[in-house]
């Protein structure tokens, strides 16, 4: 392997979700490595404080303002990155919608605007995205940021985020057999709760009542914290980059154990 197969520099990067949390973690990782960066995204404010940061710290980024859910927005981005820049060599699917709704009292529109935006969105921002790739006869990369449960039920009203992430799930495995010759790689990780601005402000809004079920959280997880957002954006560099040649249709949780956990199971004090 190359010294430098981690190596991102020159890369064209397409990350959604690019304004906050993970996916601004992520540009932060991917264009300290000299990548260049579309950060995308509903959040006009967020995108220009991200866009602000990076710039600097000499990272170059564009920013774009799409909805994953519309497909109309997805297509006009991809234009876009082929106006400015050719084609993109890799897609970070990061942009989602969640819930805390019981099953019963899940409407239709709650359903949509869950799906649309967690397993439609990973859909149509691929699909674009391989149509450059593919034009342009050259390997593509993708990682999707699925969550642990897409794999594992955590109830507490997730009822129709879990159903988009298993979703990602399988999307994923396909996708990468349908453009395995196409040299296009698809991989997702798998996070468990992670420690960021969002998740940090439910935490205090929730204040006491929160305590329990961070607790329960942590005592969930063999590692015993929560994942950091660097977590997660250190395995999408490893996923992006060409030391993961030979990595298609994996799903990788980053999640400190949980996943491998069994709820009756013990860390060593029996």
């Amino acid at each position: 392997m190359s010294k430098n197969a981690f190596s991102l520099d020159g890369k064209v990067i397409v990350i959604t979700g690019a304004a906050g949390g993970i996916g601004m973690e992520v540009c932060r990782q991917l264009g300290g490595d000299g990548a260049k960066l579309i950060m995308a995204d509903i959040d006009e404010v967020g995108l220009a404080a991200g866009k602000a940061e990076l710039a600097a710290r000499g990272v170059s980024a564009v920013t774009f303002k799409a909805n994953s859910s519309v497909e109309a927005d997805v297509i006009a981005l991809f234009k876009f990155v082929a106006k400015e820049f050719g084609m993109a060599d890799i897609l970070i699917n990061n942009a989602a919608a969640g819930t805390h709704t019981p099953p019963q009292d899940t409407t239709l529109e709650i359903w949509d605007t869950v799906i649309g935006t967690s397993l439609t969105g990973y859909f149509l921002n691929a699909r674009e995205f391989s149509k450059l790739v593919i034009a342009a006869k050259k390997p593509g990369a993708i990682v999707n940021i699925s969550s642990i449960a897409g794999s594992s039920a955590i109830g507490r009203g997730n009822f129709a985020y879990s159903v988009a992430k298993g979703g990602v799930n399988q999307m994923t495995r396909e996708l990468a057999i349908e453009w395995a010759k196409s040299k296009i790689r698809v991989n997702a990780i798998q996070p468990c709760s992670v420690n960021t601005p969002g998740w940090r402000k439910w935490v205090e809004t929730e204040g006491e009542k929160a305590k329990p079920l961070m607790e329960l959280l942590v005592r969930g997880i063999p590692m015993g914290r929560v994942a950091e957002p660097e977590d997660i954006a250190h395995a999408v560099h490893f996923l992006a980059s060409d030391a993961a040649a030979m990595v298609t249709g994996t799903i990788l949780p980053v999640d400190g154990g949980n996943l491998a956990y069994n709820a009756g199971g013990t860390l060593g004090d029996y």
